[in-house]
C-alpha cells in the first residue's frame, strides 16, 4: 500500500522523466477530469514538475494547472515508451499523459482531479495537510502543536492522521511505535513532548532511509524479508526480546496494528 516513501519516489521518477517535456496527448476515466483538461487546453502545455506532499502527488503543468492524484491501497504510476507494451490491461487505465519519448500511465487511480491555481488554494484536504516529514523544512514543533490538539486520541491513530504529519501510512504506524518503545493505545495526553517528538523524528529516518534504500525497510538486515520489526508479524517471535508480536484491528477501517508487549511497554 503506498505510503509517503512510495508517493516521495514515485513523484521524484515523475519529475525526472516528464518536466520540461510537452503533453501530447491526455486521456482520462474521470469525466470531470477529462472536461477541465479539454477547457484548458492541457494538451500542448508544458509539465513543469511533479512533487509528493504526503500521500499526494501533484503534476504541475505551465500556467499553474496542477493533476492531482491519490493513490489509496492500489493506484500506481507506469512510465513507458510510445508504443511500448503496458504491464497492466488497459481496462485498469485511468489517466495517460503522453508526451514525445515518455508516456505516464495512471492504474487504478482512484481519486484524479484536475485543479486550477484558484482551486489548488482553495483545496480543503491539501490545505489541510500537516507538516510533510520528507519536507527538507519539515516544522517538527508545528507536528508536536497539532499532535497535542488530539490529547484523548491514541497515538497510533493519531500518527495516521495526515493533518497532524503527513506520509505516514499503517505499515510505518507500527513500525515506528516500535522503534520508539511506545504502546499503540497509548493517549496522547500520556506522552510527554520528548516522547513525541522521538517518534517524529524516527518517522522521518525511516521514511527517508526507505526512500535511499528504495524498498521499506526500517531494520538493518541482509534478509530482505526481515526488513520490518513488527509489521505483519502477529503471533511470531519479536525480533528483539523473543515475545510473540500482537495484532489488533483498530479504527473505522479495521486497520490492523502489530506491536511487542514487552518491547512497548512504556507508558
Amino acid at each position: 500500500m503506498p505510503e509517503g516513501d512510495t508517493i516521495f519516489r514515485a513523484a521524484k521518477t515523475l519529475d525526472r522523466a516528464l518536466a520540461g517535456r510537452t503533453v501530447t496527448a491526455f486521456e482520462s476515466m474521470f469525466p470531470s477530469v477529462t472536461r477541465i483538461a479539454g477547457s484548458h487546453r492541457l494538451v500542448g502545455r508544458e509539465i513543469e514538475s511533479v512533487a509528493a506532499r504526503g500521500k499526494h502527488l501533484l503534476m504541475t503543468f505551465a500556467g499553474g494547472l496542477v493533476l492531482h492524484t491519490h493513490m489509496r491501497m492500489n493506484g500506481s504510476w507506469h512510465l513507458y515508451r510510445p508504443g511500448e507494451r503496458w504491464q497492466r490491461p488497459r481496462r485498469d487505465m485511468r489517466l495517460v499523459v503522453a508526451t514525445a519519448d515518455i508516456v505516464a500511465v495512471g492504474f487504478n487511480v482512484p481519486v484524479a482531479e484536475l485543479l486550477t491555481p484558484r482551486d489548488l488554494v482553495r483545496h480543503d484536504d491539501l490545505r489541510a495537510l500537516g507538516p510533510d516529514l520528507l519536507d527538507p523544512a519539515f516544522d517538527r514543533g508545528e507536528a508536536v502543536r497539532r499532535m497535542r490538539q488530539h490529547s484523548g486520541d491514541r497515538i497510533a491513530d493519531v500518527l495516521l492522521n495526515q493533518r497532524v504529519a503527513a506520509g505516514i501510512g499503517n505499515v510505518f504506524k507500527s513500525e515506528i511505535l516500535f522503534l520508539g518503545g511506545i504502546d499503540p493505545f497509548t493517549a496522547v495526553a500520556q506522552l510527554t513532548d520528548d516522547d513525541l517528538e522521538k517518534l517524529i523524528d524516527i518517522g522521518r529516518k525511516v521514511l527517508a532511509v526507505s526512500v535511499r534504500a528504495g524498498q521499506r525497510t526500517t531494520r538493518s538486515s541482509l534478509d530482505p524479508g526481515a526488513r520490518l520489526w513488527v509489521y505483519g508479524r502477529g503471533g511470531q517471535p519479536c525480533r528483539r526480546c523473543g515475545t510473540p508480536i500482537q495484532a489488533k484491528k483498530t479504527g473505522l477501517d479495521a486497520r490492523l496494528t502489530y506491536w511487542c508487549q514487552r518491547c512497548q511497554s512504556k507508558k
